[in-house]
């Protein structure tokens, strides 16, 4: 076995279990947290696989075997060495303690130009802005009618609905996420899928998602459960619309991968100050240090990612700046 397709087969599996592991919660973790206590693990997980095999499947159809949406227009194949496997191994050691590193960055950096990085780099300070922006604005209006930090429903079907609304928006924003995010993994992948890849790709995913459900997020759903009232239904119903919009925008912006962990921290960092905003009881000294925290992780990723770029074109391969 050639050594550049045990790199692509070690690099694609580190890479699928690290986004997995990382990403997936942004978008799966309110649903975890808010549907754990009604629903056993392995219901929620076929739930979560059934949406992934749909919105992978439908993509690899319309884009003529490309699983990533056409995120990777701008990311041409490359043959796998060992150094685009690093990327996805520091990332699973990262997301093991619980940091919310943005797997775009930390994968597609060890494949993307100095170039399509600053682009992307670009991309998503942006989308961490807009979506604090969205989420302020948002829970500034909700938190006129809705005391997030208590669970305040009774009435029968109300219960119910907010109940089974967080299905629908789940499925809608999984399947937004995976349009941007499936980019990451597909990299160490050919451009153009037979159908016998997209089944080895998808039966290897399923797996992956099952083992998150049965392990309830891992460490880094701590991420979602410090903030404030995302174990209830109604608001996690409200975060995966807000998410799954501001996701969706963006991926009718432009073709050019973004990191979608920015976005969901800057959402959760909006919705954090509006609510301490318009809640007295919840001081701006309990807020900081919660987005304080989570921004700080994000930058330490970014820099991780900046100095994979940095190895790769001026001392790996230094002729390829």
């Amino acid at each position: 076995m050639e050594l550049s397709l045990i790199y692509t087969i070690f690099g694609f599996g580190l890479a699928a279990w690290s986004v997995t592991a990382n990403d997936s919660i942004q978008c799966l973790g309110t649903f975890i947290a808010s549907k754990q206590k009604w629903f056993k693990w392995y219901t929620l997980a076929a739930s979560a696989s059934l949406a992934m095999i749909v919105t992978v499947s439908y993509g690899w159809w319309i884009h003529d075997g490309d699983i990533s949406y056409g995120r990777l227009t701008q990311i041409p194949y490359q043959e796998i060495q060992w150094y685009h496997a690093v990327a996805p191994g520091i990332l699973l050691l990262l997301t093991r303690v619980g940091i919310p590193v943005s797997t775009t960055f930390l994968v597609l950096s060890a494949f993307a130009s100095t170039v399509v990085l600053e682009k992307m780099l670009l991309k998503s300070v942006v989308g961490y802005g807009v979506a604090a922006i969205a989420a302020y604005v948002c829970w500034i209006g909700i938190s006129k009618f809705i005391n997030e930090k208590f669970d305040e429903i009774t009435t029968a079907w109300k219960i119910a609905f907010w109940r089974n609304s967080v299905w629908v928006t789940t499925a809608f924003l999984w399947a937004t996420w995976l349009m941007h995010d499936v980019a990451n993994i597909a990299v160490y992948l050919p451009r153009k899928l037979d159908f016998s890849l997209l089944v080895i790709v998808l039966i290897y995913f399923t797996i992956l998602l099952f083992y998150i459900f049965y392990i309830h997020g891992g460490p880094i759903q701590k991420v979602v459960l410090d903030k404030t009232g995302t174990r209830y239904a109604r608001s996690a119903t409200i975060i995966n619309i807000i998410y799954a919009l501001v996701l969706y925008y963006f991926k009718e912006l432009n073709n050019l991968p973004m990191s979608t962990t920015w976005v969901f921290v800057g959402l959760l960092c909006g919705r954090e100050l509006a609510i301490s905003t318009m809640n007295k009881d919840y001081k701006l000294k309990y807020v900081f240090p919660l987005i304080g925290k989570d921004f700080v992780k994000m930058v330490f990723g970014l820099s991780v990612s900046i100095g994979i770029v940095l190895v790769i074109h001026y001392i790996i391969i230094p002729n390829d700046i």
